[in-house]
């Protein structure tokens, strides 16, 4: 029988403050993506200026964490009944060290955050939307490092080859809301439900139906941004400059 390791959750602690893995992947996660923002933005592919890229990276971290937690807290967390639930204890809601963030809801902040930024910088919303122990004594599937390779490494291989061939804004964004939807469905097999909540309609489970919300929109939305979507307008470099 394999012996599930023990990892802690906590890179190092000093005092009451504490370095957790979660957070660290959360801030290089953004740290990626301030940086393929400014690189878009001076190809040409993303219509915002520097100014108006900052903005949009503030309002996406606060709009994905927020987003996050509120999802989780509505979809999966106990709200009205438990120690810990959030009529009980509102403080409850910011305590993010305690675990606790939906993806979905996530995406739902991106959504507001690339609106937000859209309207202030007068350019078409699908142009800023193209923007990443206790287990028991049995083997499990690891299915942490699925999601990672699908959703993370595997789509998003995909979204930067699709990147230099797609003609009008918004494709790409569908893209990633389909090819998110597929793998996270996937995975979730491997996965074992969230205890509080178990399979939620048959063999399924609650982040397999979010991920089918996402799909639907994500087929409408393909359609419009393939007929009505702004045409794409690259930078050309310059070979002789340095």
């Amino acid at each position: 029988m394999l012996k599930y390791p023990e990892i802690s959750p906590i890179i190092f602690q000093i005092g009451p403050l504490a370095l957790r893995w979660y957070g660290v992947m959360y801030a290089f996660s953004f740290f990626g993506l301030i940086t393929i923002m400014r690189r878009q933005s001076m190809d040409g592919f993303l219509p915002l200026s520097e100014r108006m890229v900052e903005r949009l990276f503030i309002y996406l971290v606060i709009c994905i964490l927020a987003g996050a937690r509120i999802f989780y807290i509505l979809f999966y967390g106990n709200i009205l009944s438990g120690p810990n639930s959030i009529v009980a204890n509102p403080l409850e809601a910011l305590a993010l060290w305690h675990g606790g963030m939906s993806f979905h809801g996530g995406f739902a902040g991106i959504l507001l955050a690339s609106y937000l930024v859209s309207r202030q910088a007068k350019v078409p919303w699908v142009s800023v939307m193209d923007i990443f122990p206790g287990g028991g004594p049995y083997p499990r599937h690891p299915s942490q490092l699925y999601e990672s390779l699908l959703e993370g490494l595997v789509l998003g291989v995909i979204l930067w080859t699709l990147k230099g061939r797609v003609k009008r804004h918004g494709v790409i964004a569908a893209c990633f809301m389909l090819g998110y939807a597929f793998f996270r469905t996937t995975a979730e097999f491997f996965r074992e439900p969230d205890v509080q909540l178990g399979f939620v309609l048959g063999p399924f489970t609650m982040g397999q139906l979010l991920s089918i919300g996402v799909l639907i929109p994500g087929i409408l939305f393909l359609r419009y941004s393939l007929k009505h979507g702004p045409l794409i307008t690259r930078t050309k470099k310059n070979k002789g400059s340095s």
